[in-house]
């Protein structure tokens, strides 16, 4: 068996107010996936829980992300989470805190036999 991308989809999350880089991570995962219907598991016979699905986060501080808290966004398959240095802080004007930006890439993979 070959691990075989199949879908790949973006998004965009914010915390306006609070700093919860968490919290933006969340949105930005539910942009990538809330935007689509994807019926690659049932086109190929798989079960949804056979879905390896990887997400890659960039956010301000890496760190001040919950990943386990953010595993409960998928209603099935295996998800991984890494995050990395990116996004953006936006500070607001007089220096009374700032606007996180966290952005995500959810890839979905299968373990599909090579053609021939």
């Amino acid at each position: 068996m070959a691990k075989t991308r199949m879908v790949t989809q973006f998004g965009m999350g914010t915390s306006i107010r609070k700093r919860d880089h968490t919290r933006a991570a969340e949105r930005a995962i539910r942009d990538a996936l809330w935007h689509n219907s994807l019926s690659v598991a049932d086109a190929f016979g798989f079960p949804k829980e056979a879905m390896l699905i990887e997400v890659e986060l960039g956010a301000p501080e890496p760190d001040a992300v919950d990943t386990q808290t953010l595993l409960s966004i998928f209603p099935y398959g295996q998800p991984s989470i890494t995050v990395t240095r990116g996004g953006l802080d936006i500070p607001k004007p007089g220096g009374q805190g700032a606007t996180i930006i966290v952005n995500a890439a959810v890839v979905v993979y299968f373990d599909l036999e090579a053609a021939p």
